[in-house]
């Protein structure tokens, strides 16, 4: 374990000074993490969004005590090139599962790729702003789980 942090550190620093004396964006790839200087994308780009299913607000307010807000679960999919947005989870908590194909997520400290196969899920907290994007020439669909207010 002391050697691969060793050398993900080490790694990640070369990436990094590497960009600044060539002046371009720093990237690595350290197994499935990945480090880059990316910029976050102001707008949706081809996105389809299917709702799966919702538990009302009447029902998290009965069940939970939670007013005001409903729990909902959609598959969305990012077309090839496509992008979501930079967005906040400051008051909507999520949980992001990669069915089919990669998605990229971009944070101010740099971007990770999950893909279908991974056990990994994302996890949106208060503390997260992200975006996201599929490089890939497929589309690839993501399931999100998340709270949201009831409107």
């Amino acid at each position: 374990m002391l050697v691969f942090e060793t050398c993900t550190k080490h790694c990640a620093t070369m990436a990094f000074l590497t960009g600044i004396l060539i002046g371009g964006a720093s990237f690595a790839v350290l197994g499935p993490i990945a480090i880059a200087a990316a910029t976050a994308p102001t707008e949706h780009k081809g996105l389809k969004v299917e709702a799966l299913g919702i538990v009302s607000a009447k029902s998290m307010e009965a069940t939970l005590g939670l007013a005001g807000h409903k729990l909902q679960l959609r598959a969305i999919t990012i077309e090839a090139g496509g992008q979501i947005a930079k967005h906040s989870h400051e008051t909507r908590p999520g949980l992001v599962k990669v069915v089919d194909g990669e998605w990229i997520e971009g944070r101010s400290s740099g971007e990770v790729n999950f893909a279908s196969g991974m056990a990994e899920a994302i996890i949106e907290d208060e503390n997260t702003t992200h975006w996201f994007f599929n490089r890939s020439d497929k589309p690839a669909t993501a399931i999100v789980c998340d709270i949201v207010p009831d409107k």
